[in-house]
């Protein structure tokens, strides 16, 4: 007589994950509510389906609100838990995820959806926004994007970033993202090879970035863009590009007076003795001039 035997047989996805979404902000059955936003708009949602989905969502709700004073037994089970700093728009991204598996996602909140998917320790969340950001990125957005692959350790993205940034590196320069980098980020993004803009259009850039950012951060010029002037590639400007920079120079200071005696002194001596071999290797986008025909080309 045969055994008994058994096997996992499973139904329509798509049907289930159907049933499920209409779950999401549905009050009916709801045991958890959530205020969000400065809209302070209630979503409702069901505290089985977040605890078993979210370790993060499993400590929230075995808990009080955070910051209430009142002890845990006189907080109703419900809530409202009081989240002030997220998007209505964007939480409800993330409950559609928790109760689906999928998103819906658009330029106006990916980065922000993926900022709650590492606050959360959503993974395949991340993943999902890593995605849409690449599949629909912009000059507009690139930096911002940029920005949070750096702050979130997102390296591929990172990466993605950078090519796009070098495929049409003017454009971006134009871009309130560029304006808004961080100086590391900015600094990381100057040691590219492959930026597609001549090195003059590159310093201005950088000069009209650290005003901006002197401005918000309230610090002296010099001292923001420290690490991008760093980046800079002065010995492939023309010694007259040299003077009009030393000119500016005078207003703001934003490059050291040595690193702009070192730029002289690679033209005095026909090479680029003194100064870092990166910083006498010519972009992309770097215009010809006479003497860079005294670098070595095979420095590296």
């Amino acid at each position: 007589m045969a055994g008994p035997c058994s096997a996992c047989l499973q139904g329509d996805a798509a049907t289930f994950t159907a049933a499920l979404r209409t779950l999401v902000n549905n009050p009916q059955f709801s045991d958890v509510t959530f205020v969000v936003g400065q809209e302070q708009q209630k979503v409702f949602a069901h505290r089985c389906v977040l605890a078993c989905r979210c370790q993060a969502f499993q400590g929230m709700l075995g808990q009080g609100p955070a910051g209430s004073e009142e002890s845990p037994s006189s907080i109703p089970p419900q809530g409202p838990f009081i989240l002030g700093n997220v998007q209505p728009e964007v939480f409800l991204a993330v409950i559609e995820f928790l109760y689906t598996n999928s998103v819906t996602l658009n330029n106006h909140i990916v980065l922000e959806v993926l900022t709650s998917s590492v606050e959360y320790g959503l993974q395949d969340l991340c993943k999902l926004c890593v995605k849409f950001i690449k599949d629909t990125l912009s000059v507009e957005q690139v930096c911002e994007a940029l920005q949070a692959a750096v702050t979130y350790g997102q390296t591929d993205l990172q990466q993605h970033c950078l090519a796009f940034i070098e495929g049409c590196t003017m454009e971006v320069m134009r871009t309130q993202g560029f304006h808004e980098l961080s100086d590391v980020v900015l600094a990381w993004v100057l040691r590219s090879d492959h930026l597609a803009v001549d090195e003059l259009d590159l310093v201005q850039a950088v000069r009209e970035w650290a005003h901006i950012s002197s401005a918000v951060l309230e610090r002296p010029v010099p001292e923001v863009a420290a690490l991008p002037v760093q980046e800079l590639r002065l010995p492939l400007l023309a010694p007259s590009e040299l003077v009009m920079l030393e000119s500016n120079n005078q207003q703001d200071q934003l490059i050291p007076e040595e690193s702009i005696t070192a730029a002289w002194r690679s033209h005095a001596l026909r090479k680029g003795s003194g100064v870092p071999s990166r910083l006498c290797r010519p972009r992309r986008g770097t215009q010809p001039r006479d003497h860079h025909r005294h670098f070595d080309p095979h420095t590296k």
